[in-house]
């Protein structure tokens, strides 16, 4: 009975949320360091599938670093960053297309599918839905075939969202010409958040959140302001993939987004822990 009751409360305790973010948009940036494992896939797909069915409207946009990093390296094809993004020159820029729209894209949409949700897989080609042009050189550093977003097909992502379908999104931009741009994942779904005035945005990835000490996780900060984040940018407290999420974060709130999360995706069911529990996991971002 004890066991009964304690499931009860958890329903009790996750009804508010629930009634507050009925068809609401919720944009969750899926990165390459959650999908490490079939329990970790499996808990996310849960998570995202159950959003939907409660009345929600969640959009996936997916990144997929490791597995673009295991092509390259079959194909001897060198990685380099700079500053968290990658240096992506003709071949590399092929390698990110095909890993992310041909493979990473579909198996997210076969895996939704197979938990009952209509999810379906688009890339920001499809109807011009992320219209990007080259980023500036970061630094002197060329960053070749990456680029920054100009415009979102914001009225398409509705659509299908506000329907019954669950859009994931592969971040390839293309550019006014037909040429197809690298977009940073973390970037592009601050951008879709932005655009669609998203009541959250949430990033998982595979640590627990913004820290004051990097390798302390004791140091976990719950909730941060955007005055608070450009300070530990400055120290370099916040450095290297966390950069682009961080920057997403304060973007996405700036431009109408009401809250914006940083989660650990390895842990079961992190989406659910953060949105329908009191105490919540990961660092928020607010004003």
């Amino acid at each position: 009975m004890e066991k009964l009751i304690t499931r009860v409360n958890i329903l009790i305790e996750a009804l508010p949320y629930i009634q507050k973010l009925n068809g609401k948009t919720v944009v969750i940036k899926y990165g390459g360091n959650a999908m490490t494992s079939r329990e970790q896939v499996e808990s996310i797909m849960e998570d995202i599938t159950l959003l939907k069915y409660v009345g929600m409207n969640p959009i996936v946009v997916h990144g997929g670093g490791p597995e673009i990093n295991k092509m390259l390296k079959i194909m001897n094809i060198e990685s380099k960053f700079h500053k968290g993004l990658r240096i992506t020159d003709k071949a590399t820029m092929e390698v990110v297309q095909m890993v992310l729209t041909g493979k990473i894209n579909k198996d997210i949409v076969a895996h939704l599918n197979s938990l009952g949700g209509k999810a379906i897989g688009l890339c920001g080609m499809d109807g011009n839905l992320l219209v990007a042009e080259k980023m500036e050189p970061a630094d002197g550093v060329d960053l070749g075939y990456v680029g920054k977003i100009t415009h979102v097909n914001s009225d398409m992502l509705k659509l299908l969202a506000e329907d019954e379908y669950i859009p994931v999104v592969a971040p390839i931009g293309t550019g006014t010409d037909g040429t197809a741009y690298n977009i940073n994942a973390d970037t592009a779904a601050g951008e879709i958040a932005a655009a669609l005035k998203a009541e959250k945005l949430i990033f998982l990835t595979d640590v627990d959140g913004i820290r004051r000490n990097p390798d302390d996780p004791d140091s976990l900060i719950s909730s941060i302001t955007i005055e608070e984040v450009y300070d530990l940018l400055d120290k370099g407290i916040i450095s290297g993939g966390m950069i682009p999420k961080v920057e997403s974060c304060i973007q996405g709130i700036e431009m109408g987004v009401n809250r914006t999360h940083i989660l650990n995706g390895t842990i079961p069911h992190p989406i659910l822990l953060e949105i329908f529990t009191d105490v919540g996991i990961g660092t928020m971002v607010t004003t």
